[in-house]
């Protein structure tokens, strides 16, 4: 998820890892040599249209956007509006779920106890979580805190977040803690980059289990109010002052439309901050520091480290207006060049809220741009304010990810198009009244637990119990594989489901996969291998 990745987070937003990669790593259309930056005044102005024009080409309700420079707020405004039944504006002060941009308070928190010297970056996490185990017995017995927040496992993207994502599960923390024995891995350790929310979860736990306080208790307490970010909070449950608060949206069936407030504080360290830009400014102030800014919370080397290269990541051979050669993350944070700068940033995505926050140390500058609508408007506006300081002109930054959403969005909607189009052809002839009964049963998955399938009205339904938001239509499509048309239409990420029959002709497994490739990753059906409990009736 909850990855703009982008996670989007890592939502991708469909929108969540590839969310926080893709939005990183732009293609541009252009070379352009590097050149002093700009000391003239950001033109708001100019802002101010850059964002109406993105308001209105990509549906967005509202945005909010800051801009500190050399330890001042040089802007920090609202646009548009925060709720479309109310009409409620947005300003300075709205709250955004900031989704993946709460990695970055993780890895500060655990930075905190590396400067009291209770933690090193390279402890074994089996030091402070003794049950902690990965499918592989080697890759448990040398994880390190470290490898919890750099996304170079061996896990799948996503694996798992489906123990939270959509929001509706029971799971615990030591729920995941016990399910990552689970997971295959796709990639052999500490070889290849692939987003992950869960071991953000787990990094949490180390928080709590070193300083005795929850991961919520202690991100509020030393970093949230020591910076005066009064307004924000670990999970929205702890706001202390709910009112606000943006709606988030999303298109759905071709319109724009609110969706559900993802609440579940399990999400916390890996995604569950509330905050405004006024509040995030005295963040990337504090991280950016020099004169104006406040009090550094961290030492300078570990701060430092926060922003060093962890796990590598590939940049295209095309030139881009940035002149970006390399690219990694670091602990919470991307890392690249842009025009010879160092560049930290970070996406973040939750059902309908997508952000993002950019830093350049060396030009003492950040951008924090908050929208709730699944799109890559953060993009267009943090890009244009940074054309800006490194002196870049005549992008359409609006036009660019305009083209680039309806490039993906014609995409997605030709796979799911192409599917529904099977699925009528096959029920042309199909019986008026269908048996289903060599389907409909209880299916047992390791991690996520029991999926029921059962009849009613002549339809075939599937409900996970763990995750009841998990309800759809299974559709007939071709032979033993089936489309999940999911209740909740918000989703986006309708399925295949593929059954195992045995010598009876009797389903006795099931697997799924995405049928759109801008399903969000945090979907993650794939890692599901759903096996049919033996004389065992479904119930609904």
């Amino acid at each position: 998820m909850i990855q703009f990745i982008t996670t989007v987070a890592g939502r991708s937003a469909a929108v969540l890892a590839s969310v926080c990669l893709s939005l990183t790593l732009l293609p541009g259309t252009g070379h352009a040599q590097t050149a002093p930056p700009v000391t003239a005044p950001l033109d708001v102005a100019a802002v101010d249209a850059v964002v109406a024009r993105t308001l209105k080409a990509l549906n967005v309700p509202g945005i909010a956007v800051a801009v500190v420079k050399d330890g001042q707020v040089v802007l920090a405004k609202g646009y548009g509006v925060s709720s479309l039944a109310t009409k409620a504006p947005t300003d300075a002060n709205t709250l955004f779920g900031i989704g993946s941009n709460t990695k970055a308070f993780t890895t500060a928190a655990l930075g905190l106890l590396v400067d009291e010297g209770k933690l090193r970056w390279d402890d074994k996490v089996t030091d402070y979580i003794p049950e902690f185990k990965m499918y592989d017995p080697y890759v448990t017995a040398e994880f390190t805190v470290r490898d919890l927040l750099t996304h170079r496992s061996g896990l799948g993207l996503g694996a798992g977040d489906l123990m939270f994502f959509p929001d509706s599960s029971n799971f615990t923390v030591n729920d995941v803690i016990h399910n990552l024995r689970y997971f295959k891995p796709v990639s052999s350790f500490r070889s290849k980059f692939d987003y992950d929310n869960n071991l953000y979860l787990v990094a949490g736990e180390v928080v709590k289990r070193i300083s005795g306080q929850s991961w919520a208790d202690f991100v509020e307490a030393r970093l949230l109010k020591p910076l005066g970010m009064n307004r924000s909070a670990a999970v929205f449950a702890r706001l202390p002052n709910p009112t606000n608060v943006s709606e988030g949206y999303a298109q759905v069936d071709g319109q724009t439309q609110v969706v559900a407030r993802y609440v579940n504080p399990l999400v916390g360290p890996a995604g569950g901050i509330y905050s405004s830009v006024t509040d995030l400014s005295q963040w990337a102030m504090m991280l950016l520091g020099g004169p104006g800014a406040p009090a550094a919370l961290l030492k300078p080397s570990t701060q430092f480290r926060l922003w060093m290269p962890q796990t590598i990541l590939p940049v295209g051979p095309a030139p881009t207006p940035y002149n970006t050669h390399f690219a990694a993350y670091g602990l919470g944070w991307f890392l690249r060049d842009a025009r010879g700068y160092k560049e930290v940033s970070h996406t973040g995505g939750l059902p309908g809220q997508i952000t993002q926050v950019t830093l350049l140390p060396e030009l003492h500058l950040g951008i924090i741009v908050l929208t709730n609508q699944e799109t890559e408007a953060i993009t267009a506006i943090t890009n244009h304010i940074e054309d800006h300081y490194l002196g870049l002109t005549g992008l359409d930054r609006v036009q660019e990810i305009a083209d680039r959403e309806k490039s993906r969005a014609d995409g997605a909607d030709k796979a799911t198009a192409d599917a529904y189009k099977q699925v009528a052809l096959t029920r042309k002839t199909a019986p008026k009244k269908p048996d289903y009964s060599a389907y409909v049963g209880r299916y047992h998955d390791a991690w996520l637990g029991d999926v029921n399938l059962y009849a009613q009205n002549n339809q075939l339904w599937l409900k996970s119990v763990r995750a009841p938001r998990l309800l759809g239509q299974v559709l007939p499509y071709r032979g033993n594989t089936y489309v999940v048309r999911w209740k909740d239409r918000s989703f986006n990420a309708d399925a295949y489901a593929s059954f195992t029959l045995d010598e009876m002709g009797r389903a006795s497994g099931l697997k799924m996969k995405p049928i759109s490739p801008a399903t969000d990753f945090s979907y993650d059906f794939q890692d599901l291998d759903l096996q049919r409990v033996p004389e065992t009736a479904a119930v609904k």
